[in-house]
Order: C-alpha cells, then sequence, then structure tokens
C-alpha cells in the first residue's frame, strides 16, 4: 500500500514547476538541449494554466 501511496504524491511535479521558471544554477552544467527542453516546458505549463483558466471561466458563465 506504501507503494501506491507513493505513487500519488505530487510534490515532486510542483518543484519541478517552480524550479523549471527559475534561474539556472551557475554551479550545474548547461547545454543547448537542456535549456531548449525547459523553455519548451515553459510554455507547455503557461499554455496549460491558460486553458484551464478559459475552461474555468466558460463553465463558470453557463
Amino acid at each position: 500500500m506504501n507503494r501506491f501511496i507513493d505513487y500519488l504524491k505530487i510534490g515532486p511535479v510542483f518543484a519541478y514547476f517552480i524550479r523549471v521558471f527559475r534561474k539556472p544554477d551557475p554551479n550545474q552544467p548547461t547545454s543547448v538541449n537542456l535549456r531548449m527542453m525547459h523553455g519548451i516546458n515553459r510554455v507547455s505549463i503557461v499554455m496549460f494554466l491558460i486553458a484551464i483558466i478559459v475552461y474555468s471561466v466558460r463553465h463558470c458563465t453557463r
């Protein structure tokens, strides 16, 4: 049962959302591929949040 509960923990997901919008750590190695991946993730997170807001507004105004 503990393994199932561990799968449902979403704390690391929120930690990644916050980490992706921060400035990169200068001590960590960086590459173009990693920067592109984080840029695409930023765009997708913002688009998802906008879609949730639009859906909520449409649902509430009906």
